[in-house]
């Protein structure tokens, strides 16, 4: 307590508090979303969960709202414009800004994915079935879909600040087109066209989150210093010499963030979203639902980001009465205090629920009400409540991996054989992270696989993360 009310007291008072609270917002929807809509069922004599989503269809407009993935890429945007250009402004490079704002993300994961495939190899030495291991795993991991769009924006934020830069919100125009191309690929042939949307639909998003970062510091800093950044430190300006000029139209760099813009944004985003979905060939629900032809969310479509645009709408109307409502200090503790173990929240919650049903299975007393029964509701508030404990134990355990990576010490100066070669060594560790998440995602869920993660998978990213931590550590940065 006494850490977190240091932290509060030292935020500055520039700092966009309604980002934070948006995460922690979102990730509190995710989990309790996940874990609400499980039918829990047996399969061959084995617990078995699914989606209740197909058997509830009064149900799927709510997801314009629950579906919040949007929202993470939209605020993950604007941490990442904040942090890059504080780097900047302190005479730091794109590359090092990128080794080190891997620590975060890596640490978490890595953690997971490590005691998971010591749980699955001790599993398969005690004789569990390799293919049944698997499926337990590739449950647990379904989180990690999500960071393998997230690691590539991540990645790509130096040079799409760039883009950014000189064609403003003209650039997620561009990719939203990019999606619709992908979605006709879809609904007419071919359909790899519609991987792309993988990518272009997060990246549109993401790009939004730039324009609010430049709206909020033009307000805050109308001569050009830069916002404080992520580490709740004040700044230089970025050196940009175009940040105090804004264009008209769509090369206009900033976000409009009056109540007038968020109403309209709102409303077209609505209509966009009762025209695609009731009068064009989209599903109503923005989240998977079995039997559904399409699927809104893999990959994205233009339902998804009509969805985004209402949702940022939203966001807009409420900005500043969150804003004033965070001005309370106990309120703004508790949202840094679901921030620092905010990934670990994320990446264990399937786990808690696979625990919790193992061992409600193996005592006998597991129970499986059909779908929109009146005991399937009524279970609804103790199975939650059970699942908060488990989740709160296994974040006791591994929130401190997460709560306490700190920005690594400056590395010096490299010449520019060393510049090159730490952005090279970079971009590989980066790509083997990506390579091993997408590579476990892609594996069936009943592989044999008795580490529960694909050999190479598991390779590949402990590769890009041990490369990445070694240029934390400072390796490579003398030319």
């Amino acid at each position: 307590m006494r850490r977190l009310r240091q932290l509060a007291e030292r935020t500055p008072p520039e700092r966009e508090r309604y980002v934070d609270l948006l995460r922690a917002l979102a990730i509190t929807m995710v989990v309790l979303g996940h874990w609400g809509v499980t039918a829990i069922g047996y399969d061959h004599g084995r617990p078995a969960g699914h989606s209740a989503l197909a058997d509830l269809p009064w149900a799927w407009p709510l997801t314009w709202l629950a579906q919040v993935m949007p929202v993470f890429f939209l605020v993950g945007g604007y941490a990442n414009a904040a942090s890059l250009a504080a780097r900047r402004g302190r005479g730091g490079t794109a590359t090092g800004w990128l080794v080190d704002r891997s620590a975060r993300l890596v640490r978490p994961t890595t953690t997971l994915l490590l005691v998971l495939a010591a749980g699955a190899a001790v599993a398969s030495a005690r004789g569990a079935d390799p293919a049944q291991v698997r499926t337990v795993v590739w449950f647990a991991t379904i989180p990690l879909w999500f960071l393998v769009a997230y690691f590539v924006v991540v990645a790509l934020t130096p040079p799409m600040t760039a883009l950014h830069r000189r064609f403003g919100l003209a650039v997620p125009v561009v990719l939203v087109a990019l999606v619709a191309l992908g979605d006709l690929g879809r609904l007419l042939g071919p359909a790899v066209l519609a991987d792309g949307n993988y990518l272009f639909a997060w990246l549109a998003v993401h790009q939004l989150g730039f324009a609010w970062f430049d709206a909020s510091r033009s307000a805050a800093h109308p001569a050009g210093t830069a916002a404080p950044g992520p580490d709740r430190t004040a700044a230089p300006a970025d050196p940009d010499p175009g940040a105090a000029a804004e264009r008209a139209g769509l090369r206009r760099r900033r976000l409009p963030l009056g109540r007038r813009a968020g109403g309209t944004l709102l409303a077209v985003g609505l209509v966009a979203l009762v025209l695609l979905t009731v009068v064009g060939p989209y599903p109503v629900a923005m989240l998977h639902v079995p039997g559904e032809r399409l699927d809104n969310a893999a990959p994205p479509s233009l339902a998804l980001l009509a969805a985004a645009t209402a949702q940022l709408g939203l966001i807009l109307l409420l900005r500043r009465p969150a804003g004033r409502w965070l001005r309370r200090p106990g309120r703004w503790q508790a949202v840094i205090a679901v921030n620092a173990v905010v990934l670990t929240v994320f990446l264990w919650h399937l786990t808690a629920a696979i625990l919790l049903i193992g061992l409600l299975a193996a005592l006998g007393v597991l129970p499986t009400p059909p779908v929109g029964s009146a005991a399937w509701w009524g279970w609804r508030v103790p199975w939650l409540l059970a699942l908060t404990v488990a989740l709160a134990a296994l974040v006791a355990v591994f929130g401190p991996v997460e709560a306490r990576t700190r920005r690594p010490p400056p590395t010096g100066p490299a010449g520019d054989g060393g510049r090159r070669l730490r952005t090279t060594l970079a971009v590989i560790g980066y790509a083997g992270l990506v390579a091993g998440l997408l590579l476990n995602s892609l594996a069936p869920k009943a592989a044999s696989e008795p580490l529960g993660l694909p050999v190479p998978a598991l390779v590949a990213y402990l590769a890009g993360a041990g490369l990445l931590r070694l240029l934390r550590s400072g390796w490579g940065s003398r030319g």
